[in-house]
């Protein structure tokens, strides 16, 4: 199926809690990061929610269970149940239960998450593949993953055991910096097997299978900060986008986002919910908004005017992708960002 590609961010005469009815909220780098609330997350959240805006959690750190997310979350300020949190654990058990016998064993390389999301499909996770599983599956562990949980994997894959992942990030953001994601897990497993496994999360379709079925969203808005997850996630099942620049995604990539990766919405933090968005308007060979206007030179992105630095990046994601077109804008916007603070 042909889609339109997205050449500039789009606008809203609405507050998006308002324009939306079920905000699908990543958590690392949008709501928290290590452990700790993001600046106007918690407030935001409240108004959004005390306005009728449903809030689901969506995540594809399959270490925690939905309970202890929940509880997480709401300490923080946030009152959310269980069933308001989605993991790319549950996401993974539900595909693994397609696919193997009911009451079937599966090798957990990860945390409690695995377990309990693999227990509600009716699945036994064990530990050892000495224990005759039928499937693999690997998840975040945290630090307390050892070398050989990775071998456990390798030698139930060597067998013939079909492998699942919950998600391939590649990082995670912390309280300390970016740490090491699922994804570099899986690649020790990748590299030692030469075998491929079936990515559940983010970006993928099971995820946001899963979403839609917990949540009943019928006009869901994704909130995230990573492109190669979040967004192209939204972009995979045809949902609009809201990027937060409170994580791992910074002006450059911005700019140089392919058709997949391109959000409908970019705005500084989670107060993004609770506004309208700004028309990004063509202006001669450029693109105004705010007060800013951007253009595609030769070689690179030129700007010109003033105002919010957020407007300036909105007029030079129109000018950027514009220019790319379907592809991956090769234009210098280093300059341009840099007068934003960006």
């Amino acid at each position: 199926m042909s889609r339109t590609v997205r050449t500039r961010p789009a606008g809203s005469g609405q507050a998006l809690s308002e324009a939306y009815d079920t905000a699908l909220l990543d958590l690392d780098g949008v709501v928290y990061a290590g452990g700790i609330a993001i600046a106007y997350a918690v407030e935001s959240l409240g108004v959004a929610r005390s306005g009728g805006m449903h809030l689901a959690y969506v995540t594809n750190n399959a270490l925690r269970t939905p309970d202890t997310v929940a509880e997480h979350l709401t300490e923080l300020g946030i009152p959310t149940g269980a069933s308001d949190v989605i993991t790319s654990a549950q996401a993974a058990a539900r595909l693994i239960s397609e696919q193997v016998p009911a009451g079937a064993r599966v090798l957990v390389i990860g945390g409690d998450g695995l377990r309990v999301a693999l227990r509600e499909r009716g699945l036994e996770p064990v530990e050892s593949a000495d224990d005759d599983p039928a499937a693999v599956v690997q998840g975040f562990g945290g630090a307390d993953l050892t070398w050989g949980r990775f071998a456990e994997a390798c030698y139930a894959i060597a067998r013939g055991v079909p492998w699942f992942a919950s998600n391939t990030d590649l990082t995670i953001p912390s309280a300390r910096g970016i740490a090491p994601g699922n994804g570099a897990a899986v690649e020790v497993v990748r590299i030692a097997t030469g075998a491929e496994p079936q990515v559940a999360g983010k970006p993928l379709p099971p995820m946001h299978r899963e979403t839609i079925l917990r949540t009943g969203a019928e006009r869901p808005l994704a909130v995230g900060d990573r492109l190669d997850t979040d967004i192209e996630g939204a972009f995979n099942g045809e949902v609009d986008s809201l990027l937060v620049l409170t994580g791992v995604t910074d002006g450059a990539q911005l700019l140089a986002a392919p058709p997949q990766h391109r959000p409908t919405y970019v705005d500084a933090d989670l107060r993004g919910l609770l506004t309208g968005q700004p028309e990004v308007a063509e202006a001669g060979d450029g693109f105004w908004c705010g007060g800013w206007t951007a253009t595609a030179g030769p070689e690179r992105l030129e700007l010109e005017g003033d105002g919010e630095a957020l407007d300036g990046l909105r007029a030079l994601c129109a000018a950027a992708w514009t220019a790319a077109g379907d592809g991956v804008c090769q234009l210098d916007g280093e300059k341009a960002l840099a007068r934003l603070g960006l």
